[in-house]
């Protein structure tokens, strides 16, 4: 090394200086050990910090045993017994003592006082330096390969002492019909607790003057955040601070908020109707169930009576509520019931009991995709017959205020589509809503899209969001669908990302997932059709129509077709022409092939997307059956549609789907039906031509059948469902019947559902029948009717 001679001798006198103390230390029997010894005397009745001094006391530990330890005070003047010890090993104290206390001190340089003493045993401190020695040198000095002893009560990276509240909240006296509601101020009466202890007032005042974390309360030394402390202080002497809403109380008692001065609050105690409250919530689905209301034109199945009485109590305390319920268990009936308990003039409603002859009650809102607007006004008109629907939707709709108030004069339900939602949203704005609900809730999980935005602008006593699937990508679809059914729950979004998005998503926290479930959870009802309490309600195969609606581009379609075809059914042509039943039968084909997609009937291979009602529709519920995981038969009598299908499913879901038609050949098609019964990695979706995959097959592993289009005869289409509807299904069976309302394909339902009296006599021969009907009845079996778009 070339430099400075004087520099170089000095840098090689350093070395060997530090080398020596090294060799002192480092193959040394016993190791220095700092032991910290609270004070004595401390009473058990007050809080402190004037004790007697703290004493570092150092140690000599083997490394071989570590329980035995000899006094650095005895070390430097050894007895008899210290003597063999330290003889036996061959052990001189004074060498390394001076070595290894100069290095602990350029760790912990209070050390450098002790020092001072001809034989250094020890340290005072006071509770200040005590502190700094737990929380700062203690630490650093085990790092550096000391040996540090804490008392009992300190545990290696401890937090300070919990501080927590709770509380006994107290609702004012009221009657019965009168009751509670979010807004009603309650008095609370705060308890603070320090760890296990209970803290008085004056206990509080004490801890807030205090100096130093480390403070002796009732004999016992605890580390304590001050600034928590004086924060509650000052909260406390605020104006109020005992005061505060039953919506506070509820969100405080589920973990939703904070108590003063942001500490956590541990319980609630109440009782009377604000506890009966609370005790629900945590209840959920075990609330007792209701009858049907009055006017209500059908029967709940015992879980949908529940679901129905969960509603009803959430909407009583004017509480958003998530029904999540899986497709097909009747989300729309339960729904339904709560509009007709209200319309009656229920304790809940807006209207007095005296019933619905009242004119102050609110209307409803219910806001679902342009795809099932039909469906939701003929299940109103089924179930709900009292309740005027008002569907908004279409051309001629109302385009201002005016209008949409003399449009919706006596009108009870209001239906619209989240995109007029978000383009009228000023008319909606402008009327005090009864319920909103929101169907396939999904659509608002975003919350920055401006349907979203619309309907969290919307004023209403009461909100429902209904969905299969909750969460579908991540949990912040969840904060977007709460935030519109209880504002605040879960607080802004930014805290919500802090508190749940980020530690569930990024590291699957599972107390943040805990957390999350019990501040949602009393809002959100999920039953699955594999559930003990809902599987023996259900029938072993459920029959549903599906009603859809035709885009703008379909309409024009089937108009065209309807004005060329009842042009010349006009003319002299004897009504068993064979030439007229040619005409009708082609007439048929071709708005049923309108009615499932315009590519289907212009032929030309254009684009599939956002064309066809029905389309869009089979896609909502295929995503509910994927998001189950579960599968699906998809029945056309189409070969043309089954192979655009096949196309679309595939782009939208990035999943394989298998499709038999009459051109596969017999080990193709047998090869099919294994893979989707057997493989693990099966195909979700098994589309078929009705007439080769009608029958014959064993397809037992799907629980849904989709009828996109229909034959017409309950019959053939029977032996199609069982396809999956057979001896070793063991799960229920959903039969879902596609129809586009407005059209032939609604009309001719009607007419089959009718005549089921005489069904071999009608419909064995297919649809050779509608050739035999009369002029004026086929041009009104064709007529495109409002309800179609």
């Amino acid at each position: 090394m070339k430099g400075n001679t004087n520099e170089l001798t000095h840098l090689a006198g350093q070395l060997r200086a530090w080398r020596r103390r090294i060799e002192v230390t480092a193959g040394a029997p016993f190791r220095l050990t700092f032991r910290l010894e609270e004070p004595n005397g401390t009473g058990t009745d007050d809080i402190t910090q004037d004790a007697d001094s703290w004493h570092v006391r150092y140690l000599l530990q083997s490394t071989a045993d570590p329980s035995l330890q000899i006094d650095v005070e005895t070390a430097w003047d050894p007895d008899a017994s210290a003597r063999r010890v330290l003889e036996r090993v061959n052990f001189h104290p004074e060498p390394y003592l001076l070595a290894a206390l100069g290095q602990a001190m350029g760790v912990w340089p209070a050390i450098e006082d002790s020092l001072k003493q001809p034989n250094p045993a020890g340290l005072e401190l006071d509770t200040a330096q005590a502190h700094a020695f737990l929380r700062e040198y203690a630490p650093l000095l085990r790092q550096a390969g000391f040996g540090v002893q804490l008392p009992a009560w300190w545990k290696r990276g401890r937090t300070k002492e919990r501080l927590s509240a709770k509380a006994n909240a107290a609702a004012p006296d009221m009657k019965a019909k009168a009751g509670l509601s979010l807004k009603t101020i309650v008095q609370f009466d705060w308890e603070v607790a320090l760890g296990d202890h209970v803290l008085s007032r004056e206990e509080l005042d004490e801890l807030a003057e205090m100096k130093t974390p480390l403070v002796n309360l009732r004999g016992e030394w605890v580390e304590v955040d001050l600034d928590a402390i004086r924060a509650m202080v000052d909260r406390i002497d605020q104006k109020d601070a005992d005061r505060f809403t039953v919506r506070d109380v509820m969100q405080m008692a589920l973990g939703a908020e904070e108590g003063p001065a942001g500490l956590p609050v541990e319980a609630i105690s109440t009782s009377g109707q604000l506890g009966d409250l609370l005790d629900r919530l945590n209840r959920g689905d075990t609330v007792e169930p209701l009858p049907e209301p009055d006017g209500f034109e059908g029967t709940l199945r015992p879980y949908q009576q529940r679901g129905y009485a969960w509603l009803a109590f959430l909407k009583r305390w004017g509480l958003g509520a998530c029904l999540a319920d899986d497709m097909g268990l009747g989300k729309t009936v339960q729904a339904l019931a709560l509009l007709q308990r209200t319309y009656n003039g229920s304790p809940e409603s807006n209207a007095p009991e005296n019933g619905s002859a009242n004119a102050s009650l609110l209307p409803s809102l219910i806001v679902c995709p342009t795809s099932v607007v039909t469906n939701w006004k003929k299940e109103a008109n089924r179930f709900t017959p009292d309740l005027s629907v008002l569907v908004h939707h279409g051309g001629d709709r109302a385009s201002d205020e005016e209008a949409f108030t003399e449009q919706m004069a006596n009108r009870t339900l209001v239906v619209t589509n989240y995109a007029l939602l978000r383009r009228d949203v000023e008319l909606f704005r402008a009327i005090s809503w009864d319920t909103v609900v929101l169907d396939e809730a999904q659509y608002v999980k975003n919350p920055s899209a401006q349907r979203t935005q619309a309907a969290r602008s919307l004023t209403a006593q009461h909100c429902i969001a209904m969905t299969g699937t909750p969460v579908e990508n991540n949990v912040g679809d969840l904060w977007s669908i709460m935030e519109i059914l209880n504002p605040g729950l879960l607080g802004s979004q930014a805290s919500f990302k802090k508190k749940f998005f980020r530690p569930i998503q990024n590291e699957r926290d599972e107390e943040a997932m805990r957390r999350l479930k019990r501040i949602t959870g009393p809002f959100i009802l999920r039953r699955e059709k594999t559930d003990p309490t809902v599987i023996d309600d259900l029938p072993e195969k459920q029959e549903m129509t599906v009603y859809t609606t035709l885009t703008e581009e379909q309409a024009s379609l089937y108009r065209a077709v309807v004005k060329k075809t009842t042009a010349a059914l006009e003319g002299e042509q004897s009504e068993l022409d064979m030439e007229r039943r040619g005409l009708v039968l082609s007439t048929l084909m071709q708005l049923k092939q309108i009615c499932n997609h315009p590519a289907q009937y212009l032929h030309d291979d254009s684009q599939i997307a956002d064309r066809s009602g029905k389309l869009l529709r089979l896609v909502e519920m295929l995503e509910e059956v994927l998001a189950a995981n579960e599968r699906a038969l998809i029945f056309t009598q189409f070969t043309e549609m089954g192979t655009m299908l096949k196309r679309h499913l595939q782009e939208t879901f990035g999943r394989e789907a298998l499709f038999l038609h009459g051109g596969v050949k017999q080990e193709k098609r047998d090869q099919m039906v294994e893979r989707f019964q057997e493989a693990d990695d099966a195909p979700p979706f098994f589309l078929l031509s009705l007439k080769a995959g009608g029958t014959g097959l064993n397809l037992t592993r799907a629980n849904h059948v989709f009828h996109y289009d229909r034959w017409w005869n309950p019959a053939v289409e029977n032996q199609a469902t069982d396809r999956a509807f057979r001896i070793g299904q063991t799960r229920r069976v959903q039969v879902h019947k596609f129809v586009c309302a407005g059209t032939l394909e609604e009309r001719i339902a009607e007419m089959i559902e009718r005549k089921k009296s005489l069904a071999d006599q009608v419909v064995d021969a297919g649809e050779g029948w509608v050739t035999e009907l009369s002029t004026d009845e086929l041009k009104d079996l064709f007529r495109l009717r409002e309800e179609a778009m």
